[in-house]
C-alpha cells in the first residue's frame, strides 16, 4: 500500500491551535472524525495518550509522528496539522513541534503500520519537505505537497524542486 493511496485532504488541519500535546492528540483526532470516519475520539485519544507514555512521538526538528493501534479500523489512516506557533511536545530534541503526522492502523496490522510509519519518517528527514509544509499557504497546496512527496516516483520529487523557468 503506497501512503498517496491512504493520504486525504480532508484529513488536514493547516491551522492546528492547540497549546499542548493532549490538546493537539485531540485536533488531531477530531480532524478524521469531522473528515467521516466514525470512531470513538475518546477512546482514540487514550490509545495515542498510552502510545506517547512510552516515550514520545516528538522525533525531533520540529517534527512529530503519533500513532496507534485501534481495534474497530479497517485500514490504516493517515492525518496531517501543521502549527504556525509550534507545540511543546516533549520532543527528542526538545524543541516545539510545527508538523504532526497521526497514524491510526487496525490492530492487526503490524507490517503495513511499521512501513507506513517508516516511509513518513523517511519523508520527514527531507529538510526540502519540511520546508515546503512550513511554507504552504493553504491545505490545499499541503495536500498537493504530501501526494508529490508520497508519490511512487522519485522522478516526480526531484522535478519539483528544479526552480520554474519565468
Amino acid at each position: 500500500m503506497q501512503l498517496n493511496q491512504i493520504f486525504k485532504m480532508e484529513f488536514i488541519n493547516a491551522g492546528l491551535e492547540a497549546k499542548n500535546k493532549d490538546e493537539v492528540l485531540a485536533e488531531l483526532v477530531n480532524v478524521i472524525i469531522e473528515g467521516g470516519l466514525k470512531l470513538n475520539s475518546s477512546s482514540i485519544i487514550d490509545i495515542l495518550k498510552q502510545r506517547e507514555n512510552l516515550g514520545s512521538t516528538g522525533i525531533g526538528e520540529g517534527v512529530a509522528i503519533p500513532h496507534g493501534k485501534i481495534s474497530n479500523l479497517n485500514d490504516i489512516v493517515v492525518a496531517f496539522g501543521r502549527s504556525e506557533k509550534g507545540i511543546a511536545y516533549d520532543s527528542l530534541d526538545g524543541k516545539p513541534v510545527h508538523l504532526f503526522f497521526l497514524l491510526l492502523a487496525p490492530e492487526n496490522s503490524a507490517g503495513q503500520h511499521l512501513k507506513i510509519l517508516a516511509k513518513i519518517s523517511k519523508m520527514l528527514k527531507d529538510v526540502y519537505f519540511r520546508n515546503k509544509l512550513i511554507a504552504a499557504k493553504s491545505r490545499d497546496e499541503l495536500y498537493q505537497i504530501c501526494l508529490l512527496y508520497t508519490s511512487p516516483s522519485p522522478r516526480d520529487r526531484t522535478r519539483s524542486r528544479m526552480p520554474s523557468s519565468a
